[in-house]
């Protein structure tokens, strides 16, 4: 776990046994919140280099989170109905919250699913086209693959590749930071697709048998489609960051997902989640162009509470990260005293030491 979250657990528990965060609560907690997933299945077991775990929670955890959210007092509503909620800013509603998942995994059906159904939670998944489509590159979970499976790396040191070990824990470590600095702060969007197959085809890897592995077919979501409590959600084709893009490059990834989505599933969603969704993956170029799409409203990952005058098209998420399947820290998360301190922390964090953050 870095720094960064390693500080954000610890002001969370903080916060929880001082006290504060409740005290806090009266201006901090908003009309509610949306929390965003990414993978939900069992504990992971065998190699315990896992790099991407923060993408992933348990179905216990899951579930208790669903617990903890209603015992709180805050009603679980579909993302529709919590815009309808901002939209007429009604102070007899009460908190709200909704549950997103982001980029369309299989274990979204086999794992989360089961476990909304019961509680009759409305959730959904924000689907990128290309992962359906097997076309597209889940670059993350493939570097996470080959740095597991791989005894060395090759990577660019300069102008020149080297070869870097990547045999003991600390090696492969090194090896995933160095790659994910390449990818994400190097390399452009396109770029990186195509390093990312060169980078497959040298270790062996297979791209597309590993969207098989990892994501949703198109029969699954129509399977998924049949349920009322699912709503699918638009993430471009290719998840591309698409601040990092041209204008021409951004509408074409934007449309070619609705396109999908729509050829596939019938429906055009109304929000939208930008991939990534951080600062250096959204701005506000990147918003008006969501914008000429005519979605009701676009999601970030930026973590805060909502309000009635957010902007419709950059609101905030809560991340359920795979570090912090603790009580306390969700305790927190509801009361929102952690979102102002940690947007404060980061934003002169970054002006000091910029820096792309990673899925």
């Amino acid at each position: 776990m870095d720094i960064r979250r390693q500080v954000l657990a610890g002001g969370c528990k903080l916060l929880h046994w001082s006290g504060v965060g409740t005290l806090l609560a009266q201006w901090t907690q908003g009309a509610g919140l949306i929390f965003t997933l990414h993978r939900v299945g069992p504990r992971a077991t065998g190699p315990s280099f896992r790099p991407n775990d923060h993408l992933h929670v348990t179905p216990d955890f899951l579930e208790a989170t669903i617990q903890q959210v209603r015992a709180a007092g805050l009603e679980i509503v579909s993302l529709s109905e919590a815009l309808d909620r901002l939209d007429r800013k009604d102070p007899g509603d009460r908190r709200f919250a909704a549950f997103t998942f982001d980029d369309g995994y299989r274990d979204n059906l086999v794992h989360a699913y089961p476990v909304l159904k019961r509680h009759g939670v409305p959730f959904t998944i924000f689907v990128a086209s290309g992962f359906i489509d097997r076309t597209s590159e889940i670059w993350w979970e493939a570097i996470e693959r080959i740095v597991c499976e791989g005894t060395e790396i090759e990577v660019p040191v300069g102008s020149t590749m080297t070869t870097l070990p990547a045999c003991t824990y600390r090696e492969k470590r090194q090896a995933f930071i160095h790659l994910l600095h390449w990818f994400t702060r190097e390399l452009g969007e396109a770029s990186q697709r195509l390093e990312m197959r060169r980078l497959a085809e040298r270790h062996g890897l297979d791209l597309a048998a590993l969207a098989d592995e990892l994501m949703l077919t198109w029969d699954e979501l129509r399977e998924l489609r049949r349920d009322p409590l699912f709503t699918v959600g638009a993430h471009t084709h290719d998840h591309f960051a698409l601040a990092r893009m041209t204008d021409t490059g951004m509408r074409e990834d934007i449309a070619r997902g609705l396109e999908r989505l729509e050829a596939e599933l019938g429906v055009r969603p109304e929000v939208f989640a930008y991939p990534y969704g951080y600062e250096a993956a959204v701005n506000s170029h990147s918003a008006e162009v969501v914008g000429e799409f005519g979605f009701r409203a676009a999601v970030t990952t930026s973590p805060g509470m909502l309000h009635a005058d957010d902007a419709r098209l950059a609101l905030p998420r809560v991340s359920l990260n795979g570090y912090f399947q603790n009580r306390d820290i969700v305790a927190q998360y509801l009361t929102g005293a952690p979102f102002p301190l940690y947007n404060a922390a980061h934003w002169l964090r970054q002006r000091l030491t910029p820096q792309w953050s990673s899925v």
